[in-house]
């Protein structure tokens, strides 16, 4: 495209140094029109370029196509606890508590306990996808080239900035009532029972239990939207509609 648009520039540059000193207008009234097309190769290159619309509607595409397979795919039974990418972990400051635990032959109470966190991140998860979608229809014509141009987690990083704060602020009430119906709660304090004299290891820390895990559903969407991204990107049979092709095989 570029050495096409030099021939563009150089054509009127060379026109004028032809006809230095001469009329303009008795040079051109000779000139037979249909001599003064651009050269074929030149027409092709700039008839395939992509419009400010079909880069816009591709990364759109792409985004809501990586959107969708998160939140299915984090939603679905088993869906963080099942997957050690994303399985949440008893809090860090719970760590010392758990090992003992177990090696008490409690590990069962451990066990109960993470499984009700990874249920609770499972059922938050459908409510990402109107925040997606509403961060889908706010990008601009600036924020689609730069994704198109960018790494492989542009789009990604495009959803982390406009859809963080609120995917953590609307996660966070619903974490909250899912650990409770999922008996977290219940589950939590039988976990800090049953350490007896070990509880103490936690410290002066206790731990924000619905807060840790919303944020590590926030973490996971991130993640899965990301794997989706770079398999566009990179696999054209990922690409499944028309314009996706177009714009990610230029």
């Amino acid at each position: 495209m570029k050495t096409s648009l030099r021939k563009i520039i150089l054509i009127p540059l060379l026109i004028s140094s032809s006809i230095a000193g001469a009329g303009f207008f008795d040079i051109i009234k000779d000139i037979d029109p249909s001599k003064l097309t651009l050269p074929a190769a030149t027409t092709t290159q700039l008839a395939s370029s992509l419009s400010n619309t079909d880069i816009t509607s591709a990364l759109k595409q792409a985004l809501e196509k990586g959107a969708i397979a998160a939140v299915d795919n984090l939603s679905a039974d088993g869906g963080f606890l099942n997957h050690a990418d994303v399985k949440i972990p008893i809090p860090s400051s719970l760590q010392p508590i758990a090992s003992s635990l177990r090696m008490l032959g409690q590990g069962h109470i451990v066990d109960n306990f993470q499984t009700t966190l990874n249920k609770a991140a499972e059922e938050a998860a459908p409510e990402a996808a109107a925040i997606f979608s509403d961060a889908i229809q706010d990008m601009s014509i600036e924020d689609a080239k730069t994704i198109l141009n960018g790494p492989d987690n542009a789009g990604t990083e495009y959803f982390r900035k406009h859809s963080s704060d609120r995917l953590l602020e609307r996660f966070l009430p619903i974490v909250k009532q899912a650990t409770n119906t999922a008996g977290t709660t219940a589950s939590f304090k039988q976990l800090m029972a049953s350490a007896g004299s070990l509880a103490g290891l936690t410290g002066s820390q206790t731990p924000d239990i619905d807060s840790f895990v919303a944020q590590k559903a926030v973490d996971a969407m991130f993640l899965r939207i990301a794997e989706q991204e770079k398999l566009i990107r990179e696999n054209p049979a990922a690409r499944t509609t028309d314009l996706l092709q177009k714009v990610f095989t230029q």
